[in-house]
C-alpha cells in the first residue's frame, strides 16, 4: 500500500487524458523525489487557472480573466470580413504559427458528437450567424478537424451559413498528402482528400 497522499495524487493525474496508471505513478513519485519548489508551483498555477482564464465574449478564444475581448479580435490590423472556423482554442495558435492568416477566428466548442452527447445546439453555431451578419463576413473558412464528427459539423456548418446567406463565399483547408510521405502508406482517408483536392499543374 502507498502512502494515502501519493496515492491521491497518482489518482488525480490518470484523470488526465492520455496518462495511464503506469505515466501518472511516475509523475507522482517524480514530484515527491524533486524540489518542492516545483510541486507548489504546479499547484499555485492550477489553482488560479479558471479565475484567470475566460472565454472571449465573440470569438470563444481563450482570454486572460482582464481582458474584455480577444486580441485576434481586437487588432485592427485584422480582417474582420474573413473568419476562420474552428473546433477548440488551442486550434487558434497551429494556424497562428504559420504566419499566413490574417482574418478573425471563431471557436465552435468541440463537433457533433451524438455519442457524446454534443449536439448543434450545444456549439457556438448561432453566434457564428450572428457575427457573419454583423461584421459584413465575406468569407468563412471552415476548419474542422478531418474526423466523422469533424465532416459533420461542417457539413451543417455549410448548410445553416447558405441558408442565412446564400452568397457569403464557404471555404474549407486543403486536405491532402503531407510533404515527404510514400503513397504506400498513406491511408485511404488522406488518398481520397489528395485526390478531390488534386490541383492543375
Amino acid at each position: 500500500m502507498l502512502p494515502k497522499a501519493l496515492e491521491d495524487v497518482i489518482e488525480a493525474l490518470g484523470r488526465l487524458p492520455g496518462v495511464g496508471p503506469r505515466t501518472a505513478e511516475r509523475y507522482a513519485y517524480y514530484l515527491f523525489r524533486a524540489n518542492e519548489k516545483i510541486s507548489e508551483n504546479i499547484a499555485e498555477t492550477l489553482s488560479s487557472l479558471h479565475s484567470k482564464v475566460k472565454s472571449c465574449p465573440v470569438t470563444f478564444a481563450l482570454i486572460d480573466a482582464d481582458d474584455d475581448i480577444s486580441p485576434f479580435y481586437a487588432d485592427e490590423g485584422r480582417d474582420k470580413t474573413t473568419v476562420l472556423v474552428v473546433e477548440e482554442p488551442l486550434d487558434i495558435y497551429a494556424i497562428e504559427a504559420t504566419k499566413a492568416f490574417k482574418g478573425t477566428y471563431h471557436v465552435l466548442g468541440g463537433a457533433i458528437s451524438p455519442i457524446d452527447g454534443i449536439t448543434p445546439e450545444q456549439l457556438h453555431i448561432g453566434e457564428l450567424i450572428k457575427r457573419v451578419n454583423t461584421d459584413n463576413v465575406k468569407e468563412v473558412i471552415i476548419a474542422t478537424n478531418p474526423s466523422v464528427e469533424g465532416e459533420s459539423t461542417a457539413l451543417l456548418l455549410e448548410k445553416m451559413l447558405h441558408e442565412q446567406n446564400p452568397n457569403l463565399k464557404l471555404t474549407r483547408l486543403a486536405r491532402g498528402l503531407p510533404l515527404g510521405v510514400d503513397l504506400s502508406y498513406a491511408d485511404q482517408i488522406t488518398l481520397s482528400a489528395a485526390l478531390e483536392n488534386r490541383t492543375k499543374l
